[in-house]
């Protein structure tokens, strides 16, 4: 598995010098984003044509054997496509697994997508820990304000402690930015102007 970086023209600036995994936008007041996704050949669209073509192929060769008087070769290749189509399923429902880390003036937004389950959670980043799970290697903790998620899936385990760094380093200069302190007390004006109004 590896992390796959990618953005749409014209709406990044070229990568900082410190940063290998993520970008940061032209747009948005200077966010940046860290985009990781399963290292995949085909895409799930890809995949079902080539599951398509190995079907037509198959029925193909097994209706000519039918046509000789073989007629237990067109049940078995209904079978072989039937087990073959379930293992392109499970593998194309993986395919397109994603961790995406988000960070705009006031929040960090962490999105996980594994199958058909998406998580995401948000936090102040004044108040985010970045930490291993155990250890250099395993995955990377995101914590705060009671919430937490694990990323990191689909970097090399070896490169986990690179990108822990990166966001660390992208968290402080977000907190040394006199726009981040800005941005910081107006949420927290927000936030106790509605916890009054409650």
């Amino acid at each position: 598995m590896s992390a796959l970086i990618s953005y749409a023209p014209g709406h990044y600036t070229p990568p900082s010098d410190h940063l290998r995994f993520g970008r940061e936008s032209a747009f948005a007041g200077g966010s940046l984003l860290w985009l990781l996704r399963r290292n995949c050949s085909l895409t799930p669209r890809q995949l079902l044509a080539f599951y398509a073509s190995l079907c037509l192929l198959s029925l193909a060769i097994a209706g000519m054997f039918w046509l000789r008087g073989a007629t237990l070769v067109m049940p078995l290749a209904g079978i072989e496509m039937l087990a073959v189509g379930a293992a392109l399923l499970l593998y194309a429902r993986h395919a397109a697994d994603s961790e995406s880390i988000r960070l705009r003036p006031g929040r960090l937004i962490v999105r996980r997508v594994h199958g058909p389950h998406v998580e995401q959670v948000e936090f102040a980043p004044a108040w985010v820990r970045v930490e291993p799970e155990s250890g250099d290697r395993s995955l990377i903790e995101l914590s705060g304000q009671g919430r937490r998620i694990s990323v990191g899936r689909f970097v090399r385990p070896e490169l986990r402690r690179q990108l822990a760094d990166e966001l660390r380093w992208a968290l402080r200069r977000w907190q040394s930015s006199p726009r981040a302190a800005m941005n910081a007390g107006a949420r927290a004006e927000e936030e106790s102007e509605l916890k009054w109004e409650s």
